[in-house]
């Protein structure tokens, strides 16, 4: 049987794919028909090592025209350790998740005998499942001696851990004595990136985006050689809009925030940010962002030596959504800055966050050290039916400057005889009335 290393030996462009040897099992008996498997993968390009002096030293130019006459320098920048030449591989190398496999497969018949009804059979299998990698099933009619039957299989890794590359190979002798045998190609898979996230809830006063959700991403390298990260993006779920914060506008222009070249360097991590947003036929409806949602998933891509692809996508996000109790209160509408001691008016959005009860509530607002209410207290607003929702106007003025809490609202179901209570709802900046506010 010929060297499985032969392949090597052909000439390749930078863009190609070259066969590296797989460690195979010893044959238990001699056929008629010869398997060799071999992982395709890209060439590497060529590093030396370069050694220099000053002139003044002992060897002069000695080691400089070494490194001029060395094929494998690149002319005019010898000191540089990348070359121009490429490296064929000379191992199986690691496969990573999300990469895709591909393999050549050959049977020859090293025979002198012409062999009837060859059939090749590829299997994949893993921890969880076996997978059929033959690009066909059909039967060779014939194959004569120092001929050969060759198939390339690809395969997109999904699952980390071992793998078997299973060949089964069946033919028929001149005989007619059918003949079969397989073998057993195991590799690992490894993990190429670490993600992390974390889910951050809005604080802000307008409930047009008290529902905001921020996730940060972050992507760590952990491989052995650097990666281009071509896309990183959230596909949020039917619930949610997404923005991408990644990027800033600079005289009209996207610019992305890590620079014209997107490399992740092993080991180091990159923080991509999102801002996700219910959809409004799924804001206005209380009840449907209570609890555990799904948020979306992350879908990377990503290249490596000489633009080999990998690609993963996370499992979909979920986050356990801020509880609003029963009832929720609200800013549709407050200013920035007031004058002293001169009223000013807010929005209050209430919302029966409830899918069953019917609420009857009763307001009462109640002053605090420099926060004084104008109006009612006390006063019935009525009955609120499951997720529905009543906007508010409110009137109050500030006794104190500097920056004030808004505080002091209750909510009573008299039903229940329930008292909902509302402090720090937000803050307005109380400034002397001789200062102009500005709108």
């Amino acid at each position: 049987m010929p060297h499985l290393y032969h392949l090597l030996q052909s000439p390749v462009g930078s863009g190609s794919k070259v066969p590296v040897k797989m460690e195979v099992n010893p044959p238990k008996q001699e056929h008629l028909l010869a398997l060799k498997v071999m992982r395709l993968t890209k060439p590497t390009l060529f590093t030396n090592i370069p050694v220099t002096c000053e002139e003044k030293d002992l060897p002069g130019d000695l080691f400089n025209q070494l490194m001029r006459d060395d094929p494998s320098t690149v002319n005019g920048a010898e000191i540089l350790m990348l070359g121009e030449m490429l490296t064929l591989p000379q191992n199986f190398g690691n496969i990573f998740l999300g990469e895709t496999f591909s393999s050549y497969i050959s049977v020859h018949n090293d025979s002198n005998q012409v062999v009837k009804d060859i059939l090749v059979k590829a299997d994949l299998q893993t921890s969880s499942q076996r997978l059929n990698l033959s690009a066909s099933n059909a039967a060779v009619a014939e194959l004569k001696p120092d001929c050969c039957i060759d198939d390339v299989i690809h395969h997109e890794v999904k699952e980390i851990g071992t793998h078997i590359l299973v060949c089964a190979v069946s033919y028929t002798t001149q005989g007619g004595e059918k003949m079969y045998f397989r073998k057993f190609f195991k590799f690992q898979v490894l993990k190429p990136l670490d993600v992390k996230t974390k889910f951050y809830n809005a604080e802000s006063d307008l409930s047009s985006v008290t529902d905001e959700v921020f996730l940060e991403a972050q992507i760590q390298n952990i491989t052995t050689s650097p990666m281009f990260m071509e896309k990183v993006s959230l596909e949020p779920s039917i619930m949610y809009n997404v923005a991408e914060l990644n990027s800033v506008n600079q005289a009209g222009e996207c610019v992305t925030t890590f620079g014209s070249r997107a490399y992740l360097q092993p080991m180091d991590t990159r923080q991509y940010l999102y801002c996700l947003k219910p959809k409004k036929e799924f804001a206005e409806k209380a009840g449907i962002i209570k609890g555990v949602t799904v948020i979306g998933k992350l879908d990377i891509v990503w290249k490596t030596n000489l633009g080999e692809r990998g690609r993963l996508q996370t499992s979909q996000l979920q986050r356990m959504a801020p509880g609003y109790g029963d009832v929720r209160l609200s800013l549709e509408a407050i200013p920035d800055t007031v004058n002293l001691e001169e009223p000013f008016h807010i929005t209050c959005k209430i919302t029966n966050c409830s899918s069953e009860r019917t609420m009857d509530l009763v307001l009462e607002m109640c002053n605090t050290s420099s926060i004084h209410w104008c109006g009612i207290s006390g006063r019935q607003l009525g009955k609120l039916h499951p997720s529905s929702s009543l906007c508010l106007a409110l009137t109050l003025l500030s006794s104190v400057q500097g920056l004030q809490s808004v505080s002091g609202l209750r909510l009573t179901d008299t039903f229940l005889k329930r008292t909902y209570e509302y402090d720090d709802i937000a803050q307005v900046c109380v400034v002397s009335s001789a200062i102009k506010v500005e709108s």
